[in-house]
């Protein structure tokens, strides 16, 4: 009976000081982050090609080293005002849900390490995005780290509609 007491009593210690590594990135004038292993590359503002009948938040598809990555616009899919591209802006290219994705954003600010324990649980009001995007929130010294929960970024119906793009092009 004392092992799966030890057991339980160990596992908390170990999730307080698990380190997470993070790309950090501002989306109007909020902070965001997703885990940097998820990230493939992080690319300047380059010219994207429209889709007919593509999703609000796809902005369009590069070809990436001849593949073709369908870039959608943090701005538009969190509901805040769209804005031309500026020197800082870039796209992050990411895999969500087997799919290779870029997302543009108004720009990348740093590669982190943050323990665990400081991360909160996304809030279920309060936020100006929806929560169901949100994994947790981290206190940082001046600011709210918001954590993105990439696999809820896009509906069933968006990713079978980008799949349905990428096929096309």
């Amino acid at each position: 009976m004392n092992k799966p007491a030890n057991a339980t009593a160990q596992a908390p210690q170990t999730q307080n000081t698990e380190q997470l590594q993070l790309v950090s990135f501002s989306v109007a004038n909020e902070l965001f982050a997703v885990d940097i292993l998820r990230v493939q590359e992080i690319n300047r503002m380059m010219a994207l090609t429209k889709v007919p009948q593509s999703p609000p938040s796809v902005e369009g598809v590069i070809n990436l080293r001849g593949r073709i990555i369908p870039v959608l616009d943090l701005r538009v899919q969190f509901g805040f005002q769209k804005q031309e591209a500026t020197e800082q802006t870039r796209i992050i290219v990411i895999e969500v849900s087997g799919n290779t994705l870029g997302f543009i954003v108004d720009s990348v600010r740093e590669v982190m390490r943050i323990s665990s324990s400081i991360v909160d649980p996304a809030p279920q009001v309060g936020t100006s995005i929806d929560s169901s995007y949100v994994s947790g929130v981290a206190k940082l010294e001046d600011q709210l780290l918001i954590m993105l929960e990439l696999e809820n970024l896009l509906s069933p119906e968006s990713l079978n509609s980008i799949t349905s793009m990428k096929a096309a092009a």
